[in-house]
């Protein structure tokens, strides 16, 4: 939200108050709070008719430190709050320093500096570990302000440097860089090609290696240097606002760190990582349907590890009642016994809205578990379904009711699910638990997701839950995975949906998806053959539309057989991207990477969106022409392209040209990157006939080959001699074999 008027003037009706001065300061061992006049005090007079803004700063976690302003702090607290599991500093870990007009508080690499002098104007001081200043608050960085209608807006505004890149707050499919840009951190269904956005994550990462996260579940309006350009600045409509500065020095530690605080994700079966297929949307199926489809994988060789029901698996206008629709599935249980035995995983489409033709409807009416409005009333409305209603996750007892209704299809069969909607959350009602509607409105997605999440991690065990989530908020990636939503069917939209999964990679999401040739319309041929290569080179794949079924042979033998390559050689890629994966749940590392986190210092580096590091060695250049030109950036040293065996020399641009059967797809120099010999599954031994590929220049690599719960089972180690490269294996007696990149790896392009 803006509130100036240019440089000089305030918007009509506008009145900010400014922190300019420190009159008093209480420290103690590891926090200090400063009291801050909103004008200069010569005189006694001057402390009258006047307000004090105040300014508690802490430390949260190591390396975090906190900071609240507040104006009045007697309103009354409603949640909901997020939940930080990583917020426990031990004792000690955070110090205060006084000295000479200056105070300190130190939590790791990370210091805030305050200085307290009589003639000193506010400001407050981020500085790394060498004493260098990260970013600050200036002359109106803390501030409130009060609008016309009444609302008042606490202010906060954080330095920005001389070619300080901004990134982050979410799914965004605006440009990957947020410099320049408003953005309003508010839930939404706005597909992928506007502003709005599913994923709202009020944390942002800089290029000059720190993140904020602005500790507030509600609406959090930015102004990305776009009020004042030379300024981060968030504000909220309340009395009081946190928010967090996180250290690096690099990317990683920054994203390590913030994920430490609002949660890592889970690590999702090794399953999940293959091919999934679904119904479609609209598209008419029932097991006869299903069945061809799985039989067509089959025929034309195409490994398929998940089949997805969705929507019209249930009967029409009664969403969700979360029953087969008898007439056109008469056996269920049968039906996914069937598929079952043929080694596929089934996931099923769920939302949080019942609508009231459900059965459902009256009973969670009756139970007092559907949302209401102040009134009473139950909240309804027929966007979407008719007279749908919203399920209260803030009641424990429509926690369980829900749940419930879900362990019936697991007990059937069903594995997953996928967790759709979750945005569109109105504020003009009262949750059973007293929150706020506004705070609950972003904040809604969570308990929806973490309730289907643990109810799978329940009945499945730790490890074999997985979601496929549209919806989130901060802390939302420990309830993998998530998928980057309605998308139109065009090369145009395959680039924003990678913008959007670059910026939630970049916002502490460990796993991300889309649909393989876009959701809306029916792709060309051509958009589909080169949204496969991209898809199956994510971190997870799936084949899905609305109106038009998204099986392969659909658009032609050729994607059939570009559809087979990349699935092959993605199963064969399995104990690397596993080994990728347990990363992302230590860490908080994304699978998918903007070459920003491997290339911090590389200043090209800062501003690519149109290609990825999948883990830390392989570069993923997706082809956004039907014509096959792509142009792409090679940091430096000597790569190597993964199918060809082609040695380049960076740093430098490069353009190509590729067929639907390729795309630029580079082993980064000194890798150690390891190979399945099993191209039919993703959760196969990897171990059994391990390939171990190495570059012209491997040497000191070390790689880890997990088992299918994330657990060690190698330790690779390269060591070069002479021309040759020796490896040696910890924790595994199993023969494997050393090859050089781009000899003879070329996966299968034919049927077997």
């Amino acid at each position: 939200m803006k509130f100036t008027d240019g440089f000089w003037l305030m918007r009509d009706g506008v009145r900010a108050s400014y922190a300019t001065e420190v009159r008093d300061l209480r420290a103690g061992d590891d926090h200090f709070t400063a009291y801050a006049a909103v004008k200069r005090v010569r005189g006694r007079g001057d402390t009258l008719n006047s307000p004090l803004i105040t300014v508690e700063c802490f430390s949260p976690a190591e390396g975090v430190i906190g900071v609240r302003t507040t104006h009045h702090a007697g309103r009354a607290h409603r949640g909901p709050d997020f939940a930080l599991p990583g917020a426990q500093v031990a004792p000690g870990a955070a110090k205060v320093r006084r000295e000479a007009g200056v105070t300190e508080l130190t939590s790791g690499p990370l210091t805030l500096r305050l200085n307290t002098g009589a003639e000193a104007p506010w400001s407050l001081e981020f500085l790394d570990a060498d004493g260098q200043r990260l970013t600050a608050v200036e002359r109106r960085g803390t501030a409130f302000a009060t609008t016309p209608d009444g609302a008042h807006h606490m202010i906060g505004q954080l330095a920005l440097g001389v070619g300080e890149h901004i990134y982050g707050l979410g799914e965004r499919f605006t440009p990957y860089v947020k410099n320049g840009q408003s953005v309003e951190v508010w839930q939404a269904d706005g597909g992928t090609s506007s502003e709005q956005a599913y994923k709202n994550i009020p944390f942002h990462l800089s290029s000059r290696g720190y993140g904020v996260f602005v500790n507030h579940p509600g609406r959090v309006s930015y102004e990305i240097g776009s009020e004042s350009v030379g300024q981060v600045q968030f504000s909220v409509e309340d009395q009081s606002l946190e928010y967090y500065v996180v250290a690096g020095p690099t990317p990683k530690e920054v994203l390590a760190r913030y994920t430490a605080l609002t949660g890592r994700p889970a690590l999702p079966p090794a399953w999940s990582f293959g091919l999934w297929l679904t119904t479609s949307f609209c598209t008419p199926y029932d097991e006869e349907t299903v069945t061809s489809f799985v039989d067509g994988m089959a025929e034309h060789d195409i490994p398929l590890s998940v089949f997805h029901f969705d929507c019209f698996w249930m009967r029409e206008y009664q969403w969700s009642d979360l029953e087969w629709d008898p007439e056109v599935f008469p056996d269920p249980e049968g039906m996914l016994r069937r598929l079952t035995e043929r080694g596929l995983k089934v996931s099923m489409w769920i939302n949080p809205y019942i609508a009231q033709k459900s059965a459902l409807f009256a009973e969670a009416a009756a139970r007092g578990f559907l949302v209401r409005r102040p009134n009473g009333d139950i909240w309804q409305w027929d966007l979407w379904q008719p007279g749908m209603a919203l399920v209260d996750f803030t009641h424990p007892g429509a926690r369980e009711w829900y749940t419930d209704k879900l362990r019936v299809l697991l007990d059937q069969g069903v594995d997953c699910f996928k967790t759709d909607f979750g945005e569109r959350v109105p504020t003009d009602v009262v949750w059973h638990d007293g929150s706020d509607p506004e705070r609950m409105h972003n904040y809604y997605t969570h308990l929806y997701n973490s309730t289907v999440f643990e109810l799978l991690e329940k009945e499945r065990g730790a490890g074999q839950a997985v979601l496929f989530a549209r919806s989130a908020t901060a802390g939302g990636q420990q309830f993998p995975v998530h998928w980057g939503g309605d998308c139109f069917a065009s090369l145009g939209a395959m680039a924003e949906s990678l913008r959007g999964g670059l910026s939630l990679s970049l916002s502490g999401f460990g796993f991300w998806s889309h649909d393989i040739g876009g959701f809306e319309g029916t792709p060309e041929p051509e958009v589909f053959k080169r949204w496969l290569a991209f898809g199956l080179l994510s971190s997870h794949s799936r084949l899905h539309g609305n109106v038009s079924y998204r099986v392969p042979w659909a658009f032609g033998e050729e994607a059939v057989a570009v559809a087979r390559k990349f699935t092959l050689l993605k199963h064969r890629l399995m104990p690397y991207l596993y080994g990728v994966a347990v990363e992302a749940h230590r860490t908080g590392v994304p699978v998918m990477r903007p070459m920003l986190l491997e290339f911090p210092d590389d200043p090209t580096c800062r501003t690519l969106d149109r290609q990825y590091m999948l883990g830390p060695d392989l570069l993923v250049a997706p082809v956004f022409t039907t014509g096959g030109d792509v142009e792409f950036y090679l940091p430096e040293g000597a790569w190597t392209h993964l199918l060809t065996g082609e040695t380049v020399q960076g740093p430098g641009w490069r353009r190509e040209v590729h067929g639907f059967d390729s795309l630029p797809l580079y082993v980064r120099p000194g890798a150690l990157l390891p190979l399945g010999s099993d191209d039919r599954r993703p959760d196969g031994d990897w171990l059994d006939g391990l390939t171990l590929l190495v570059t012209p220049d491997t040497d000191g690599a070390v790689v880890t080959v997990p088992d299918l719960e994330g657990r060690p089972a190698g330790v690779f180690r390269a060591v070069r001699e002479g021309d040759g490269v020796r490896v040696t294996a910890e924790g595994s007696g199993r023969a494997f074999r050393v090859q050089e990149v781009g000899t003879g790896l070329l996966p299968r392009t034919g049927p077997r």
